[in-house]
C-alpha cells in the first residue's frame, strides 16, 4: 500500500506544473494578453485616425466633385495612407518582439541565425525593398495622389498600361479602379512610367471626320459655333477652362478629312467633356445636312 507521505508527495508533484502555469498566467501570461489587446486597440485607433484625417481632407471636395481636388489635398491623402500603413507595421513588429520576450525566448540566441536568414531574405526581398523605395519617391515627388486619374505602365505588362482612378497609395503598392469598375493593384517597384491625366488640367481631343467634298470653311465655322455654345452652357462651363477651339485638318484621306477640336478641361473630366462634344458636334452636322460617318474618332485625351 502507498503510504500517506508518498501520496502527498505525488499530489504535490502533480500539482507543481499547474502551479507554474498559474504563476505564469498571473505574470507573463497576463502581460502577453495585455500586449496583444493593446496592439489590437492601437491598430484600430491608428486606422480610425487615418480614416478621420482622410475624410477631413475630402470634405472640401464633397460639395462639388470628388474628382476635382487640389494637388495638395491629393498629396496629403496619400501621405496619411502611408503613415497609417507604417504605424501598423511598427506596432505589429514591436508586439511580436515583446511577446517573444514574455514567452522567455532568448532573442540574443537569434543573432547568428538571424544574420544568415537576413542575408537570404535580403536577396529574396529585393523586390519588396524596391517597391518601398519606389513608393517613397512617388509620395515625395508627388507623381500622383488619391483621386488622380493615371495610366500606369508596368514592366512586363501590356503596352497600353492600366488606366484608372487612384484609390490607395502605400509605400509598397498602388491601387487604382478602372472605368469598368475593376480594381488593379500594382507593386510600386514594377511601375516604369506614370501618365497623370488629372494634373492641373486635362485636354479633350475630338477628331471629326467629314466628306472630302465638304467646304472646310463652313465646317470650321460650324465647329467654332458649337464650341462657343458648349462653353456658354452652364453645365459644361464648369468643366471647361476655355472654349473648345478648332485646330484645323488633322489628317486627309481620299474620301474624307479629319478636323481636330481641342478643349481644355478640369482635371479628370476630359472623357466626359469629349463625349458631350461628340454628341453636340454630331447633332450640329446632321442638322446642317452634312453627311458624317457613323463613328467619330476620338484621340486619347492628354493632360498638361
Amino acid at each position: 500500500m502507498i503510504s500517506a507521505a508518498g501520496a502527498s508527495t505525488a499530489v504535490i508533484t502533480a500539482s507543481a506544473p499547474l502551479s507554474d502555469i498559474g504563476h505564469w498566467a498571473r505574470g507573463s501570461g497576463l502581460e502577453v494578453v495585455l500586449l496583444v489587446t493593446g496592439a489590437a486597440l492601437l491598430t484600430r485607433l491608428a486606422t480610425w485616425l487615418g480614416d478621420r484625417v482622410t475624410s477631413r481632407i475630402d470634405v472640401p471636395a464633397t460639395g462639388t466633385d470628388r474628382v476635382v481636388r487640389t494637388e495638395a489635398a491629393k498629396h496629403r491623402h496619400a501621405v496619411a495612407q502611408v503613415v497609417t500603413w507604417a504605424v501598423l507595421v511598427i506596432v505589429y513588429c514591436l508586439t511580436a518582439v515583446l511577446v517573444l520576450q514574455r514567452f522567455g525566448v532568448p532573442l540574443t540566441g537569434f543573432v547568428a541565425p538571424a544574420t544568415i536568414v537576413g542575408v537570404a531574405l535580403g536577396l529574396g526581398a529585393q523586390r519588396v525593398v524596391q517597391d518601398i523605395l519606389a513608393g517613397f519617391f512617388i509620395i515625395a515627388e508627388r507623381q500622383y495622389g488619391f483621386g488622380d486619374l493615371v495610366r500606369l505602365l508596368v514592366a512586363g505588362g501590356p503596352p497600353t498600361g492600366s488606366t484608372g482612378t487612384v484609390e490607395e497609395v502605400t509605400l509598397r503598392i498602388t491601387r487604382i479602379r478602372t472605368t469598368s469598375g475593376e480594381v488593379v493593384t500594382t507593386s510600386n517597384g514594377q511601375i516604369v512610367q506614370v501618365i497623370n491625366l488629372s494634373r492641373d488640367w486635362a485636354r479633350a481631343i475630338v477628331d471629326v471626320p467629314i466628306p472630302a467634298t465638304t467646304d472646310l470653311t463652313t465646317v470650321s465655322d460650324l465647329l467654332n459655333r458649337v464650341g462657343a455654345e458648349s462653353y456658354a452652357d452652364e453645365t459644361l462651363h464648369a468643366l471647361l477652362l476655355d472654349a473648345p477651339t478648332v485646330m484645323g485638318v488633322e489628317s486627309m484621306d481620299l474620301d474624307e478629312f479629319k478636323i481636330r477640336v481641342v478643349a481644355r478641361t478640369q482635371p479628370g473630366r476630359q472623357f466626359e467633356v469629349g463625349r458631350t462634344l461628340r454628341a453636340r458636334i454630331g447633332t450640329a452636322l446632321l442638322r446642317e445636312g452634312i453627311i458624317v460617318p457613323t463613328d467619330l474618332d476620338t484621340a486619347a485625351p492628354t493632360s498638361s
